[in-house]
């Protein structure tokens, strides 16, 4: 059997689901995140909801979109080559960061609060990524809730600054871009242009205001939303702006409005749209769907609900709310 040439190798071909690596399955216009219609959570609803499933993209989130923007930013600057990766991340975008490393042959350090989830600690060493468990007060900052992203900074500056490229996902506009230019028209595209509303998760808010950007300048009638947690929560991923630092691409000006939620009312709908919908999604779905029910939405009104990563990785978390229910009697 011959060696095939470089014209003869089987490369991407979107039409067959196709892949040369699978850095090519990450998320544009033309191969979008499902959209899937919720038909039994909300029930008595005259609007459409539809759930955007970014943890069916390759490495398990929407912050997929978000690594891939920050290492090209990174490498289209000259700050990349030769240099590790470090990033303050709640496991999803470390997830992501450490799966692109792996591709391109460099590893990533990442500083995690220490409550965050065991599966995705676990998953991140699979991934070869060199993990610091970051109690809250940890570092002496101004708001106790950012030691991780002060001890990550610290990292970035250690060494004359020469062993770390800080991906810095909290302050990067190309967190927004990557949501501007793929999240944003996705949704227009796959809706046909009838979004009404997006509601999404506050946490580094770069989904927020780059789709909600894009689609704002579709049609400034669109409504966006953020979706907060209560102080105190655990709900990992998301970010109370009562307790934490608001990031610096935060921009209100493209966030109409913003929902606070507790975690009882995350976990309840997590645990209803997992039995009514068979979507096995993160808590932070179940606080974004609760969200919507609080809206004043307007019959026929589509709506479109970030599901910003699976449950798979929130089993541990799950078992606690799940308590003696289904376990067999002695």
């Amino acid at each position: 059997m011959t060696t095939p040439t470089t014209q003869e190798r089987l490369g991407t071909d979107l039409s067959l689901r196709r892949f040369a690596h699978v850095g090519d399955m990450l998320p544009d216009v033309e191969n979008p995140s499902p959209l899937v219609r919720a038909n039994r959570v909300l029930p008595d609803r005259d609007y459409e909801l539809f759930l955007k499933l970014e943890w069916l993209n390759p490495f398990g989130s929407v912050k997929d979109r978000t690594a891939a923007y920050l290492i090209d930013g990174l490498a289209r600057r000259g700050e990349l080559k030769g240099r590790e990766l470090v990033e303050a991340s709640s496991g999803n975008t470390a997830i992501a960061l450490a799966a692109l490393a792996a591709l391109s042959g460099t590893r990533l350090t990442t500083t995690i609060p220490d409550g965050v989830p065991e599966e995705k600690k676990v998953i991140l060493r699979m991934l070869g990524a060199e993990v610091w468990e970051t109690p809250d007060d940890l570092c002496p900052v101004d708001n106790p809730k950012d030691g991780a992203i002060a001890l990550a900074r610290a990292l970035a500056a250690s060494e004359g600054g020469t062993r770390y490229a800080a991906t810095r996902q909290y302050e990067s506009e190309d967190n927004v871009t990557a949501h501007y230019a793929t999240t944003g028209p996705e949704v227009w595209r796959q809706t046909g242009g009838r979004v009404r509303w997006l509601v999404a998760a506050l946490g580094t808010t770069g989904t927020l205001v780059g789709a909600g950007r894009y689609l704002k300048e579709k049609d400034p009638s669109i409504r966006i939303v953020g979706v907060e947690p209560e102080p105190g929560h655990r709900l990992p991923g998301m970010k109370s702006f009562a307790e934490a630092s608001i990031p610096a691409i935060f921009d209100p000006k493209a966030v109409d409005h913003q929902v606070v939620v507790s975690d009882d009312d995350a976990y309840r709908v997590t645990k209803e749209i997992w039995r009514e919908e068979a979507l096995m999604v993160g808590p932070s779905t179940g606080a974004v769907v609760h969200a919507v029910s609080t809206l004043s939405l307007e019959p026929g009104d589509v709506v479109v609900a970030i599901s910003a990563d699976s449950g798979v990785k929130y089993t541990s978390y799950f078992e606690d709310i799940l308590g003696e229910e289904g376990r067999p009697n002695p």
